[in-house]
């Protein structure tokens, strides 16, 4: 143990040297989820501003006066395009094909009162684009308008005919929604775990490298082979500075959303998303077994290549497979299944989740993720072993 913590000490010394390589790796890890998190609030901000606005645009007000006061009776403010200008119409869909403006259009047709006291169904056209995201926000609720002027309208003409509304409502249903403020909140920041789980790879990536098939490529790793110390203690030494690298990162990259909460521009996500100290411990914790796993299987990735580019390439596919991770929950909407807390990345993206939603986490969620990280590193740290034991025989 001694001299595996020798190894240790020097391997955590070399990586903290190369201030360069550490600035590279720490800059995205601490700020690229923080940045994408207030862009995402950024977004929803300019969601609940339009909603604030309260304004319709219509085409065609002067043939549904009906329409236009039920409207502004909800305290909207119509916006008015120009029947005799055809033109302004066409430029307003133009604009919402591009992304300019963020309002869809109500388009009343010229008979639309003749119609409605004939006591036929008018067509009435919500014009919006599916790509336009401001705009497609916005036809909720003009839609939703549209059923209460619909619901005015069928309740007057059933009390012209001494019909009680009521009839048409044989039953009163009510939503109960049993997620918390916390668990609504996921829905919008279910992309935290992958950017904390990330920040481990990447942690632990370029010292792991370093550590094998950078020595190999100086030249002194089989100096350093041929010394009289167990292979096992230079395997636990520079396996122990890996995975604390990958875990340090993981921290700072997880005490990074503390600050970033607080300039989220949408009061909604801001009211929602609670992430403080306590969320930071978790998500640390549960990152250990993670790192314990990465940080052996990079470095038997890394042992058998004679240059870093070569063990870089090596080490695409994990970075690729991991970083896919999180898209497997995404892609399987419902319930989580079972076996998601026995792979690697998968369990802790699941536990983190539950985090979030403010779930307590029992053992038996924690136990298969830690069994699979450290078994994973066990297998992955003997290859090691057998790698440096036959370097040196040769």
């Amino acid at each position: 143990m001694k001299q595996a913590l020798i190894v240790f000490s020097k391997e955590l010394a070399d990586a903290l040297r190369d201030r360069r390589t550490l600035l590279r790796m720490l800059v995205p890890a601490l700020l690229m989820g923080p940045l994408m998190l207030m862009a995402l609030s950024g977004l929803l901000a300019s969601f609940e501003q339009q909603a604030e606005k309260r304004v319709v645009v219509i085409y065609g007000t002067e043939y549904g006066p009906t329409l236009v006061n039920f409207i502004q009776r909800q305290s909207y403010t119509v916006v008015s395009l120009e029947i005799k200008n055809a033109q302004e119409r066409d430029n307003y869909e133009k604009g919402l094909r591009k992304g300019s403006e963020v309002a869809p259009l109500l388009v009343i047709p010229p008979d639309f009162e003749a119609r409605l006291l004939a006591g036929d169904a008018p067509i009435v056209e919500v014009v919006s684009d599916s790509a336009n995201q401001r705009a497609q926000a916005g036809a909720g609720a003009l839609h939703r308008l549209m059923g209460g002027f619909n619901q005015e309208r069928a309740a007057l003409n059933l009390a012209m005919r001494g019909v009680s509304m009521e009839l048409l409502k044989p039953v009163d249903v009510q939503e109960r929604d049993l997620a918390s403020a916390q668990a609504r909140a996921t829905r919008m920041t279910t992309m935290i775990p992958m950017f904390i789980i990330m920040a481990v790879l990447y942690g632990a990536l370029t010292a792991a490298l370093d550590s094998t098939a950078g020595e190999r490529e100086r030249g002194s790793l089989e100096p350093l082979l041929m010394n009289p110390v167990p292979h096992s203690a230079l395997v636990w030494g520079k396996w122990g500075a890996v995975a604390l690298m990958g875990m340090v990162v993981a921290l700072l990259s997880s005490l990074s959303f503390v600050p970033a909460q607080w300039l989220l521009k949408s009061d909604s996500l801001q009211a929602m998303f609670q992430f403080g100290m306590g969320e930071v411990l978790a998500f640390w914790l549960l990152q250990i077994p993670l790192a314990a796993g990465l940080s052996g299987l990079l470095m038997a990735l890394a042992i058998r290549s004679k240059t870093f580019k070569e063990a870089q390439a090596g080490s695409t596919l994990v970075v690729t497979v991991v970083s896919l991770m999180p898209m497997v929950s995404l892609l399987n909407p419902g319930a989580d299944a079972p076996w998601y807390l026995w792979v690697p990345g998968l369990a802790q993206n699941t536990l983190m989740l539950a985090v979030l939603k403010g779930e307590a986490l029992r053992w038996q969620q924690v136990l298969p993720g830690v069994v699979m990280g450290f078994a994973l590193a066990a297998v992955a740290l003997a290859y090691v072993a057998r790698s440096m034991r036959a370097a040196v025989a040769r």
